[in-house]
Order: structure tokens, then C-alpha cells, then sequence
């Protein structure tokens, strides 16, 4: 098969599992697959604004917000933004119950409630060691997505006081708290529209389950070494950890570089 698109999750796939840098290993992967020709697309749970070492790479076409947002260097492709009535009960129901709740905007913000737990998860998929700016007047703006900071029982609290919304588990203590269904796999497939590509031609890479209906999508899906069960399950081939080279492993083998 002849591919001519690479999607990447970044968190725990472009980034080391552990210390999330960007290897020069990794860098130089990248340049080689836009040099043989291939597309590369960062598809992640960052908002935009996190995205910079990203473009520092080279890569120019970013699906954010877990799916939300995408742009082509300047261009936006795919937009979804909440209703700000909705953003507002949500904000405000949450501050009554002292619940961590995440916007994402271009940039991305908080509601100032800081946990434990939260700073870890905020770690884990945002590779972010301290919490966000909070904004008090965020259900103002363009809101792409929301992210609930939440065990289970948290989360259904949620479910029965919001029946209209949808709340989406993609990390043990992160839910996406949707209008309509947000995935990467939407964006991905307007990607591939505005570039005429089919999915037969894509390659995708993830470690989360926020990748999973990715990594189905692409005529090629790969789960990273250090991925979920679940998402390793469904892969069609799961390469070694993004510490260890995984990309680099899986792309060799596959003959793409």
C-alpha cells in the first residue's frame, strides 16, 4: 500500500511516554516523511495554543480539542463550537459543587478548582505541570470543548443533571462533556476531504483512547507500546513504546521510511 498521509497523536506518541520531550530521532521522522512526500498531521487533545512545538516540527496541518478545531497553517477546516448558554450551566453548576472543569478556546483555561488528581491528569494528557489560567467569564467566548475532571460517580452526577449533553470518558479521571459527538475521526475525515485522500491512504498513531476511532479509520492504525489495553486491542499493529522509538519502528516495518 502506498500512504500518503501520517496522523500522530502527540501526547505519549510524538512526545516520550514518560518526560513528554520530542526526541531529535523523533524531529527527524517527521522532516523524512514530508520530504518523501506524505502529509503529516498532529491529532490531539491540546488546544491550540499548546500546539507550537508542534509547528516547530514542521507539521502545519493540526487537528485540536480532541477533534473541535482543526487548522491548515492559518486555514480552519473544521470548527465545532458549544452553545454559551449550555458552557454557562455547566461552569456554574460545577463551581457549585467545587468540580475541576477545563475550556478550550484557541487557548485553554480552567475554572480554578485545583485537585490532586487534576494536576496529575493535566500532566498525563497535556504533559502540563501546573493547572491553566482561569478564566471567570469563559462561557463567553467560542468554546471548541470542555473536559470534565471526574471519577465515575462524578461523572453520572453529571449525566443526570445535563440528560441533553453527551460526557465522553477519555482518561481515568477526564470526560469530554459534548453537544454533539466530537472525535478525531470527524476531523480526520474533513482532513482527508480537503486534501482528496482517501483512508486507505492514511496512517494514524495514538496511545489513548481519545484515538481509538482514529486509529480504526486509517487504512493503518497503530497503538505506541505504552497505550491502552483497549486501544492496543484494536490496532492493527502495536509497535514498541514512544520512548523507545515506537514510530520509527513501526514505519520502518511497514517500509514508509
Amino acid at each position: 500500500m502506498s500512504y500518503k498521509i501520517v496522523f500522530f497523536d502527540v501526547d505519549g506518541t510524538l512526545t516520550h511516554h514518560e518526560n513528554g520531550t520530542i526526541s531529535a530521532k523523533t524531529r527527524e521522522i517527521v522532516k523524512s516523511l514530508k520530504i518523501k512526500g506524505l502529509k503529516v498531521v498532529a491529532a490531539t487533545g491540546r488546544p491550540l495554543s499548546l500546539c507550537e512545538e508542534i509547528r516547530e516540527l514542521g507539521i502545519d496541518t493540526l487537528i485540536t480539542a480532541n477533534g473541535a478545531f482543526t487548522v491548515h497553517n492559518e486555514e480552519v477546516i473544521h470548527k465545532l463550537s458549544m452553545d454559551k448558554h449550555v458552557t454557562r450551566e455547566v461552569f456554574e453548576y460545577a463551581a457549585l459543587e467545587n468540580h475541576g472543569l477545563s475550556f478550550y478556546t484557541k487557548e485553554l483555561s480552567m475554572n480554578g478548582v485545583k485537585d490532586d488528581n487534576i494536576l496529575k491528569a493535566l500532566k498525563e494528557t497535556l504533559s502540563l505541570s501546573d493547572y491553566p489560567q482561569m478564566n471567570e467569564r469563559i462561557y463567553d467566548e467560542d468554546i471548541y470543548l470542555m473536559c470534565l475532571y471526574a471519577d465515575d460517580k462524578t461523572a453520572k452526577q453529571y449525566t443526570q443533571r445535563f440528560p441533553h449533553l453527551l460526557f465522553k470518558r477519555w482518561h481515568p479521571f477526564v470526560v469530554s462533556v459534548l453537544q454533539e459527538e466530537i472525535t478525531k475521526s470527524v476531523a480526520i475525515v474533513k482532513v482527508l476531504n480537503y486534501f482528496n485522500i482517501d483512508q486507505s491512504e492514511a496512517i494514524a498513531f495514538g496511545d489513548g483512547e481519545n484515538d481509538i476511532d482514529m486509529i480504526e479509520l486509517a487504512g493503518l492504525g497503530i497503538a505506541m507500546g505504552n497505550g491502552s489495553d483497549k486501544l492496543k486491542s484494536l490496532a492493527d499493529f502495536v509497535t514498541k513504546k514512544s520512548g523507545e522509538d515506537g514510530i520509527e519502528f513501526a514505519l520502518k516495518k511497514f517500509k514508509v521510511l
